[in-house]
């Protein structure tokens, strides 16, 4: 059986593009282009988590975030649950701290990287909204 892991994603927005991170070397599906975020601690929001996990991972403070979709995806070692945020900086500046490299990019460059399986819907709902 596969354990269940979820994890609380910001689609931070600025000026019409999206902050995206490449993850490191060494982690599972290095290498490969995702929204900032991480997993849930227990007893903690989906809203607190990303707060968190976007200073920790970016170094940035964010405003209110918006949810914006949820997605499973099931990988063979475990299934993830994506809770997606729109989010704006409140304060910081965007630095690589714990990912490999991060961009700020068009929704339409979007399409061109290596993403994670589990975050395609999203681009694709991106795509949609033209946003």
């Amino acid at each position: 059986m596969t354990t269940s892991v979820e994890v609380a994603v910001g689609l931070v927005y600025r000026d019409g593009q999206y902050l995206i991170a490449r993850r490191k070397a060494d982690v599972h599906l290095a290498g490969l282009w995702e929204f900032p975020g991480g997993k849930r601690e227990p007893g903690e929001t989906f809203e607190a988590c990303l707060a968190r996990e976007l200073f920790e991972e970016v170094h940035i403070r964010i405003g209110v975030p918006v949810p914006f979709q949820v997605v499973r995806h099931r990988y063979p070692e475990q299934t993830v649950e994506l809770h997606f945020f729109r989010c704006g900086i409140e304060s910081g500046e965007a630095v690589a701290v714990d990912c490999a490299e991060i961009r700020w990019v068009w929704p339409h460059e979007l399409v061109a990287l290596a993403f994670l399986p589990a975050d395609q819907p999203i681009i694709a709902a991106l795509q949609r909204q033209g946003a």
